[in-house]
């Protein structure tokens, strides 16, 4: 039987090194320097938990700010990026710069990546009224502040908040990510660990760091197992900080900025499994990129979706389907063996119709995979049935 999050946790809820650290969720009164700065709002959260689509209802309601977001993919094409570029406000002249940074996981690669971008921003900061970062579903928060106080980044910028953003759903279902036992497989495929994945513990650092935890994908869940999830996240939460529900990343701009938090002031109090160590490493999760020609039923895609995420250890697949017969493009997210879709919008007149996906996961057979999504795939110019 799978483990529970009961199992995972089997610590106490509140360790004594958090208790004494968490004094920290007061606002600073110290504000005059920081108003001065380029207010800059960190998403993070696990793949599929919906930091994507809360970045993009923040861009088709920004009420007038000017916001430059920088995306962390995880992968070799920009799913995310490409979801945000094509929001209809983000359409025209270019106004909202989005940024993706693809060379690895944020807090891997801050100062190959992040910091130079971070520093053209700057050069262009009297265009902007805040930047967001989302990060990659396997971003630890904490490295990446800490780069907010390298010189050049810190007369400039400052973190405004920390928002963590938490699968309701999942949860519910007693699991992290959506598919429980592929994170059992690779919890005892690591002779290293002891009690804890690394997936449990990256969980906990995004807790620790939060200046507020969103509970996605509510309305997905019954009254009663969101109260019952609302007090399992209180408990393993630093005092003070709040946990708001929500569906389809519908929260007002003004709920998410303007914490004026300054955090990267404040890293010694939000304490982190990693505090001690030099590094971290995310070999066990790899990704790859297929794109598909020919079209694709939704129902039949999704269904061979499902089965290769029971049959391997697949977290995570997001991309655009070319439906038959149909002029509107198909998003498709997956965590595990739950999947969304909808049309975001029509197909562009030179635009390839072609179905492409990123899947993430642990050692995946690429060859199977690409193998029977080909077989899957109908001709686009056969008679609609």
């Amino acid at each position: 039987m799978a483990p529970t999050l009961g199992a995972f946790f089997g610590h106490p809820p509140l360790k004594d090194w958090q208790k004494e650290s968490w004094g920290w969720k007061l606002k600073s009164t110290e504000s005059s320097e920081k108003m001065h700065k380029l207010p800059v709002t960190v998403i993070t959260g696990f793949l599929g938990s919906g930091k994507t689509t809360l970045i993009r209802h923040l861009l088709l309601n920004n009420q007038g700010r000017r916001i430059a977001v920088l995306v962390n993919e995880f992968g070799e094409v920009g799913i995310d990026g490409e979801l945000l570029r094509d929001c209809q406000r983000c359409e025209g002249e270019g106004s909202i710069p989005i940024l993706e940074l693809a060379n690895g996981c944020l807090c891997c690669t801050v100062q190959e990546e992040f910091l130079p971008t971070m520093e053209a921003l700057l050069q262009r900061r009297a265009e902007l009224d805040c930047i967001l970062i989302e990060t990659s579903g396997l971003a630890l928060p904490k490295p990446l502040v800490q780069a907010f106080r390298w010189p050049t980044i810190r007369t400039g910028a400052t973190v405004d908040a920390v928002i963590t953003v938490v699968d309701g759903q999942a949860l519910a279902s007693e699991q992290l990510v959506g598919d429980l036992a592929a994170l059992e497989a690779q919890r005892q495929a690591d002779e290293s660990l002891d009690h804890e994945t690394p997936i449990e513990e990256l969980f906990e650092d995004q807790l620790s760091c939060a200046d507020l935890v969103l509970l996605t994908k509510v309305d997905q869940i019954s009254s009663e197992q969101q109260a019952q999830v609302e007090s399992w996240l209180r408990h393993r939460l630093p005092p003070g900080i709040q946990i708001l529900p929500c569906e389809r990343g519908q929260v007002s701009p003004e709920v998410l900025l303007g914490f004026n938090a300054a955090v990267e002031d404040q890293l010694e109090c939000r304490p982190s499994h990693h505090d001690h160590e030099e590094k971290h490493e995310h070999e066990a999760f790899e990704s790859f990129y297929l794109s598909l020609e020919g079209g694709y039923e939704p129902g039949s895609l999704v269904a061979q979706l499902r089965r290769l995420a029971q049959e391997e250890c697949l977290y995570r697949i997001k991309g655009f389907v070319a439906v038959p017969h149909k002029p509107m493009r198909l998003v498709l997210q997956g965590v595990g063996s739950r999947f969304e879709t909808y049309y975001d919008r029509p197909w562009r007149p030179q635009e390839p119709r072609l179905t492409r996906l990123v899947l993430i996961g642990q050692n995946l057979n690429r060859e199977r995979i690409a193998a029977q999504l080909q077989g899957l795939a109908v001709d686009p110019a056969a008679p609609h049935s």
